[in-house]
Order: structure tokens, then C-alpha cells, then sequence
């Protein structure tokens, strides 16, 4: 197996891994956010449900519900492996199509009702050139929900230093399951994307942010440790404090 092969094989199995973490924070913290997305994706105030396009699916863990709400689906990734990754998908969902290349280069014939990018404009280098690609994808009156990390949250930070070299060894013996380092280049302040959001002829219609981890609770903390974080979340949230929150999601029209 080439280098390339095997870090698309352990990408792929952190994101399934995620999902079902031996660490009650870890997997409260991905599993909250699988689900905040997909009612989102559910609920999105679309005026038609035939086309839905998701950028980077990852693991593909949107794409049920994606093809469960839209008549048809498109899947995009700038790399093979990635898409490679989801063979079998097609077999149980006959209304999605798997598409190679590279957003911002590619023409569509019909552009779509909604859009869904979740956890991937923080690692591409050229952020206001992607959601340009973003919004020439959403048709007018469109949907696109975006999620992303937030820089000063203490989750960002913390991956900062203990996913870099030599401390990730101790992460990895720390988790006893994948971990990887976030590839994060473009991780952006929430005023900051929804000025960009704006800029490219988006309405914000509803802004959410979660996802509060604090180190050392959320490692050795177990299922106690992860209560206590979600109720902490809570009083964050409701204190204005959303910028310790590790995610943001951003639904917005394209005008």
C-alpha cells in the first residue's frame, strides 16, 4: 500500500472511529455534531427538495439523510481515494451520484437546492475562493448549511499543541484508537465567515455553536466528565460565551 493509500485509510477509519469512541466526550462531541447537522439538513427552509449537494462527505455519514430528503444527491471531493472510500454507497441508495474534482473549477449544469459542507473549508488554503465555489453551486433562493471549527475554542487549541510532534504519541496512548493530526490551515473567527458568507450574496438565517471539551476532564472524566460538559455547554451557550464552543453551523439563502 502507497503513503497516500495508507493516510487515506487512517483518515477514513478516525472518521468512523469518531463516531463510536471508546472516550464519552470524544464520541458525544461528534455524535452531537452529526446530529445537530442533520436536523439541520431535515429542516432546512428549502422552496424545493430535488437536488442536494454535499462538498467533502467524509466518512459519508450526511448522505442517508441527504438521499432520504432530496430526490437526487452529488457527492464531490477533490480526491479519488476519498470518493474510492465510499464504494458500496451507491448499492443501497440508487439517487446519488459521486463526483472527482475540484470544486471551484467545476462546472454545474443545474445548481442545487441545498448545499451541505461540514468540517471542510477549515483545511483548504484559499477559503474566500472556496465559498465562491460554495455559492456558485446554491442556486438563488438556495440553502447552504456550513459547519466549521472555531479558533479560540478550547478544543482548537488544545489540538494545536497535543496534536503536533512528539505529543500526539501520548494523545494516541492516551485514546487507544485513531488520532490523527486536524490539518487545520483556515480555521476562521465566526464574524469573520459570516462577513465572507455575506460577501458572496448569503443571508444568515440561524447560526448555532457546541462542542465544549476541556482537557484532562474530557480524557479521564469517562461518562461523569461528559455530563458535567454538556451541562457546562449549556450555561456557556446561554452566557454569550460561543466562541469557547468548538463548532459553528451557519445556515444561509442565497440571495
Amino acid at each position: 500500500m502507497s503513503r497516500s493509500e495508507t493516510e487515506t485509510s487512517d483518515i477514513v477509519a478516525l472518521q468512523r472511529t469518531l463516531y463510536e469512541s471508546k472516550n464519552a466526550t470524544r464520541r458525544w462531541l461528534h455524535t452531537s455534531r452529526r446530529d445537530i447537522v442533520s436536523k439541520a439538513v431535515r429542516e432546512a427552509p428549502v422552496n424545493a427538495s430535488n437536488r442536494a449537494l454535499e462538498v467533502g462527505p467524509g466518512s459519508g455519514v450526511y448522505l442517508p439523510t441527504l438521499c432520504q430528503n432530496f430526490k437526487s444527491v452529488t457527492a464531490i471531493d477533490i480526491e479519488a481515494k476519498h470518493i474510492r472510500a465510499l464504494s458500496g454507497f451507491e448499492e443501497t441508495h440508487d439517487n446519488i451520484n459521486f463526483v472527482v474534482a475540484d470544486l471551484c473549477a467545476h462546472h454545474w449544469d443545474e445548481k442545487f437546492d441545498l448545499v451541505l459542507c461540514s468540517e471542510v473549508i477549515e483545511h483548504v488554503a484559499n477559503p474566500k475562493h472556496f465559498l465562491g465555489g460554495l455559492a456558485d453551486a446554491t442556486r438563488s433562493g438556495g440553502i447552504l448549511i456550513l459547519s466549521t471549527p472555531q479558533p479560540w475554542s478550547l478544543l482548537e487549541l488544545t489540538a494545536s499543541i497535543a496534536l503536533s510532534w512528539p505529543l500526539i504519541n501520548v494523545a494516541k496512548a492516551i485514546y487507544r484508537e485513531p488520532v490523527l493530526p486536524t490539518g487545520h490551515i483556515s480555521v476562521m473567527r465566526a464574524s469573520e465567515l459570516t462577513d465572507l458568507l455575506r460577501s458572496h450574496g448569503f443571508e444568515i438565517l440561524n447560526s448555532q455553536y457546541f462542542g465544549l471539551y476541556m482537557p484532562l476532564i474530557a480524557e479521564f472524566g469517562g461518562s461523569w466528565g461528559m455530563s458535567q460538559l454538556k451541562r457546562l455547554e449549556q450555561t456557556v451557550q446561554s452566557s454569550g460565551a460561543t466562541g469557547l464552543l468548538w463548532t459553528q453551523l451557519h445556515v444561509a439563502r442565497k440571495c
